[in-house]
């Protein structure tokens, strides 16, 4: 062999190195070259697009994956506040008289005087009438507010509640109240990790001597979360 043809396969070896084969991976390494049949390019072409997209989704997963790693936490153990107790607000006064009962935009005026006085946020949820009194809803993650007012006086009660920064991350987790961009980073995150943990299996099937392993791994996990899933709903 050539000293030209020992650099070469040095510098193959060191790639595979970086891409994370081992030295029984490399033994597997389907040829590329023009010995190898059109099939095993084929296969040689589809593990290198799926190393190259489980790298990549890995990466641009990883702020998520930690994200909602943290909050799972947070989820499973309430008590975990971090000392970030909510806050309950009550205020009380007199809606404007100029706004008027039979107006087709009632609720929407009061709902804006609300927030002009108040700053109060989120989403109007629910809205309406039961006799004389009204109330209005607002919601967003880890907040709440809710009005009520009479028609006839224009008394009214508004109550808002804060939670706190750990039950707003964990809201967000869940989607609750949020707004539809969220909940399109919540779709975008979840395919994502399919992807993630797809190519990472598909990774392994192509190493003939880690493929078995991986599978029995696989399927260890599999039954396990099953277990746990029965046990669960007891």
């Amino acid at each position: 062999m050539s000293d030209l043809d020992a650099t070469d396969r040095e510098r193959a070896l060191d790639l595979d190195g970086e891409m994370g084969l081992d030295d029984g991976a490399e033994a597997d390494a389907v040829p590329t070259g023009r010995d190898a049949s059109p099939p095993r390019r084929r296969t040689a072409a589809t593990n290198r697009w799926m190393r190259w997209l489980h790298v990549y989704t890995s990466m641009i997963s990883l702020i998520v994956v930690l994200f909602f790693g943290i909050t799972g936490l947070t989820l499973n153990h309430p008590s975990w506040t971090l000392g970030d107790e909510a806050e309950r607000s009550t205020f009380t006064g007199t809606l404007p008289v100029e706004l008027e009962p039979d107006a087709s935009d009632y609720f929407f005026s009061i709902s804006e005087f609300m927030r002009d006085t108040y700053d109060v946020g989120g989403s109007v949820t629910d809205h309406g009438l039961n006799g004389n009194v009204g109330t209005i809803s607002y919601k967003a993650p880890g907040y709440a507010a809710d009005l009520f007012f009479q028609v006839d006086t224009g008394e009214y009660e508004l109550v808002i509640q804060q939670q706190g920064f750990v039950a707003v991350m964990n809201d967000l987790h869940k989607g609750r109240d949020a707004q539809s961009s969220w909940k399109w980073v919540i779709d975008v995150s979840a395919i994502l990790l399919v992807v993630v943990a797809l190519t990472g299996l598909g990774i392994q099937l192509f190493q003939r001597k880690r493929r078995i392993r991986a599978v029995v791994v696989a399927g260890a996990g599999l039954v396990l979360t099953v277990v746990f899933v029965v046990v669960a709903l007891g």
